[in-house]
C-alpha cells in the first residue's frame, strides 16, 4: 500500500508520515509550502510534494501521479478564531471544504481509501452526555466547526471508502499546542487562569497516528470519534496535570468561560467524545490521557 498524507508541516501530519516510517510503508507527504516546513527535519526523511489542496485540477495531476491506496487528510485551517474574520472566511471555506472535496473525489475515481480528520466543533456543545459517532444532530458554533462539518459532508458525498475521525484538545511536537503555552507560561508566571467549564478529553496526536494507521489497514469504514482515554476533564484540570508531570509549581486559578473572557469564536462547553465504537470494530483504544501527557512533555524535553 501507498499512503498519501496532507498537512505534514502540522502536529498530526507531522505523527502520521512518523509512524508509517516505523511501519516501514511507502508514503508521500504534502502542504502548500515548496518544501517541508515543519519541525525535527533531521529524523524526518520524506519524499514530499507541494501541493494547495484548494486548487482541484492540481489535486487531480498530482494524486494520479502518485497512486495512493490511502490517503490521510490533516491538512486543515484550523486558527478557530481568526476563521470568525470576514476577510478569512472564503480561505476557511476554501481548505476545509473544496480543498476536501478535491481530495475526496480524487479518492473516488481512483478507488482509495480516505480519512478526514474532523472536530468536536461540528456539535453544539450542549449538555453534559458525550456525542455518539453515529448521531447526526449537528449545530457548530463558529465558522471553523461548520466547515468542518461541511468537509466531512463533502466527504460522504463523494465515496463511501472513508472514514471520518472526530478529535479535540489536539497536542503533538511538531507544532503549538496547550501543552507547549502553559509550559511556556509557567516559566514567567506563578499562577494562571484557565477555564473550568469546557469539559472534554486531549488526543495526542502520537497515539492517534497509530490509530488512524491501524484503521486504514482495514474495510471498516465510517464515522468515529478518538481522543486519549481517561475521565473527562477540564482545561483547568488539563492544565493542573501538564505541571505536575512538568515538576512545575505555577497554580492554576480555575476560571468559568465567562470570567476568562470572550474570543471571538464560540467554543462548546461539551466536547465528550463517546470513543466506544473503536473497541465495537476491534480498534485499540489511545492510551490515557495522562501517559500521553508525561510521554509528550519527555519527549519535547530530549528534543
Amino acid at each position: 500500500m501507498k499512503y498519501f498524507v496532507t498537512g505534514v508541516n502540522g502536529q498530526l501530519g507531522y505523527d502520521v508520515c512518523r509512524e508509517l516510517q516505523k511501519r516501514h510503508i511507502d508514503f508521500v507527504a504534502s502542504d502548500i509550502t515548496p518544501e517541508y516546513a515543519g519541525l525535527y527535519h533531521d529524523i524526518l526523511p520524506l519524499e514530499y510534494v507541494a501541493l494547495d489542496i484548494t486548487d482541484k485540477q492540481t489535486v487531480e495531476n498530482t494524486l494520479q501521479k502518485v497512486s495512493p491506496s490511502v490517503i490521510i487528510h490533516c491538512a486543515a485551517w484550523t486558527a478557530v478564531d481568526a476563521a470568525e474574520d470576514e476577510a478569512n472566511k472564503p480561505r476557511v471555506w476554501a481548505v476545509n471544504v473544496s480543498g476536501t472535496a478535491n481530495l475526496a473525489r480524487v479518492a473516488a475515481s481512483t478507488n482509495a481509501k480516505i480519512v478526514y480528520i474532523s472536530t468536536d466543533y461540528v456539535f453544539d456543545g450542549s449538555g453534559s452526555e458525550p456525542w455518539k459517532a453515529d448521531q447526526q444532530n449537528f449545530a457548530p458554533l463558529n465558522v471553523y466547526g461548520a466547515s468542518k462539518l461541511a468537509g466531512e459532508k463533502a466527504v460522504a458525498s463523494e465515496t463511501d471508502k472513508f472514514f471520518i475521525v472526530r478529535i479535540a484538545w489536539v497536542f503533538g511536537k511538531n507544532g503549538n499546542n496547550f501543552i507547549k503555552t502553559m509550559l511556556k507560561i509557567a516559566r514567567t508566571h506563578d499562577t494562571l487562569r484557565v477555564v473550568c467549564d469546557q469539559i472534554g478529553n486531549p488526543t495526542y496526536t502520537e497515539d492517534l497516528s497509530r490509530l488512524l494507521v491501524d484503521m486504514t489497514q482495514t474495510e471498516k469504514f465510517g464515522y468515529y470519534h478518538a481522543t486519549n482515554e481517561g475521565e473527562f476533564i477540564s482545561w483547568a484540570d488539563f492544565a493542573k496535570e501538564i505541571f505536575a508531570k512538568a515538576n512545575l509549581t505555577a497554580k492554576v486559578i480555575p476560571v468559568t468561560t465567562h470570567e476568562y473572557g470572550l474570543s471571538k469564536a464560540k467554543r462548546p462547553f461539551n466536547s465528550r467524545l463517546d470513543k466506544s465504537k473503536l473497541t465495537a470494530n476491534g480498534f485499540t483504544p489511545l492510551p490515557h490521557w495522562k501517559d500521553a501527557i508525561k510521554k509528550f512533555i519527555m519527549e519535547v524535553k530530549e528534543n
